[in-house]
């Protein structure tokens, strides 16, 4: 493993590139587009945003919806409603999928909150739990994907309900690859590539056909049809507003939005804002640690040095302390709603740790070779 000299962010996040710069250090390319973002006219890119809603704008009449967001009520999907709303005067309808773990108090009040405080009508996608549980066991087992299931529904289900809903205009909020480093780190305003930046890459669903899990209960997942795509303007926010994360959590603060500030103070974390609306869902988000060596406190901890937020001093030290440290009570969540035990739990975890970036030390902990200094 190498990490970035300017954040912390290590080479095998998946699709991340590495270079050196002139002073021969070495540079993610998350940190490489967001010092580009300097040199972006993004007052020019807002305006190609309101060309594209006037495309959009009453097409299907004067009191029907003219675009859909993917929201999930947290602090991005406060400020992308607001941008679309409030700014743009569009009138939006909300997708979102519900996850069906325990959700914390704050993530209750944030799907309330969107709706309230913005005025918009949000329909939500309470998945089959029946078929959630087992196929999440088995994407846990052999992929060490606990949450695909709803990953894939959170891309997919948007897509089939604006088709639906005759609403091409399509916002989702940030292009995750070209922001933070992936293999489809292309800028660009069309999120109809969205399904290739590895969170929801596809996976075979005759995997998951058994005498109980038919096609139809899996009918939600395929990808959009060639056709389908064509009918529809699905977009990245990102492209035509500066993109701060952090930013976004203090304008969805003033609006309403809610921290786990004295609810949760979650021990792999290196902040309380993202991710909050259920305790079991972030176990995924974690899983890149034994996979690929680093998780939830790595991404933002490279964020708030990018972000000016920290040295790259104080974000290492975050990184050592927190990330490897998931916290019970996403194991326990989620243990209670899949169905097996603790100790099953971790043999799964146990196996998809990477030998090549982890040793065992004399007390059976998984440790990196290549620790970051």
């Amino acid at each position: 493993m190498r990490y970035c000299d300017y954040c912390v962010m290590p080479d095998t996040r998946p699709g991340i590139k590495f270079g050196l710069d002139e002073k021969g250090k070495n540079i993610c390319s998350a940190c490489i587009n967001h010092q580009n973002k300097d040199k972006i006219d993004y007052k020019a890119r807002f305006k190609e945003l309101e060309a594209l809603c006037d495309k959009h704008r009453r097409r299907n009449g004067k009191f029907e919806y003219d675009c859909a967001i993917a929201v999930s009520g947290g602090k991005d999907s406060h400020f992308q409603v607001h941008i679309m709303k409030e700014k743009l005067g569009m009138n939006p309808v909300l997708f979102s999928v519900e996850d069906n773990f325990t959700m914390t108090e704050a993530g209750k009040k944030n799907l309330r909150n969107i709706s309230e405080e913005f005025g918009c009508h949000l329909i939500t996608l309470k998945p089959d739990i029946k078929t959630q549980k087992k196929v999440m066991l088995k994407t846990f087992e052999k992929y060490g994907k606990p949450t695909w299931f709803l990953d894939r529904l959170i891309y997919s289900y948007p897509f089939g309900m604006a088709l639906k809903f005759n609403t091409p205009l399509l916002v989702y909020g940030e292009n995750v690859s070209y922001e933070y480093g992936g293999g489809d780190a292309v800028e660009t305003p069309s999120a109809k590539g969205i399904f290739l930046n590895g969170v929801a890459s596809d996976i075979d669903l005759s995997e998951f056909l058994d005498d109980e899990i038919k096609e139809e209960n899996l009918q939600l997942f395929f990808d959009p049809s060639k056709d389908d795509l064509e009918k529809l303007e699905p977009i990245y926010l990102s492209y035509f507003i500066k993109w701060n994360s952090y930013q976004n959590y203090i304008f969805a603060k003033k609006r309403g939005f809610c921290d786990l500030q004295g609810e949760w103070d979650r021990t792999h974390t290196a902040e309380n804002f993202d991710q909050v609306d259920s305790v079991a869902y972030i176990v995924h988000a974690w899983m890149k640690y034994p996979k690929f060596g680093h998780a939830m406190s790595s991404d933002y901890a490279a964020r708030f040095v990018r972000y000016g937020l920290l040295s790259r001093e104080e974000a290492v030290q975050i990184v050592k302390k927190k990330d490897h440290n998931l916290d019970n009570r996403c194991v326990e969540d989620f243990c209670n709603f899949v169905g097996i035990s603790k100790t099953k739990f971790w043999q799964i975890i146990e196996k998809h740790y990477n030998k090549e970036l982890f040793y065992q030390n004399e007390f059976g902990e998984f440790k990196l070779k290549n620790e970051l200094k």
